[in-house]
């Protein structure tokens, strides 16, 4: 069975959710995530510990903060290139991030070897 754009969407966000919570500790409030073209782009939303939000009064504390989640995900990223291909069938060929200690918000675009939102749109052409 073909999955939708939306369905995709759905499946990553939740596997996203669940990476979080396994491997970050907990998980976001909220997450969305888009196919955009040969882009999967993905916002969580909440993430911020408690921890962390008292870290975020001070400079030294908010470089602190993407220092270490940007090497968290720097390591996991064969597992999240895993998921990725897992779920949409393409293969991730690098991602980036960051995080807002403002916000208490983390985006992550990851990019494809090829334009998935057009694949599924011949996928559904009759």
């Amino acid at each position: 069975m073909v999955k939708t754009k939306g369905e995709i969407e759905a499946e990553i966000s939740d596997a996203m959710v669940k990476f979080e919570i396994e491997y970050m500790g907990r998980g976001p409030k909220e997450v969305r995530c888009y196919i955009l073209e040969d882009m999967i782009l993905v916002r969580l939303k909440g993430v911020l510990t408690q921890a962390e939000r008292q870290l975020t009064k001070s400079p030294d504390g908010v470089e602190l903060i993407k220092r270490m989640r940007s090497t968290l995900i720097e390591n996991a990223k064969p597992i999240l290139f895993q998921v990725i291909g897992d779920i949409a069938g393409v293969k991730a060929i690098s991602l980036y991030t960051d995080i807002g200690t403002v916000t208490s918000e983390r985006i992550i675009v990851f990019t494809l070897d090829g334009d998935l939102e057009k694949a599924l749109l011949r996928k559904k052409s009759p």
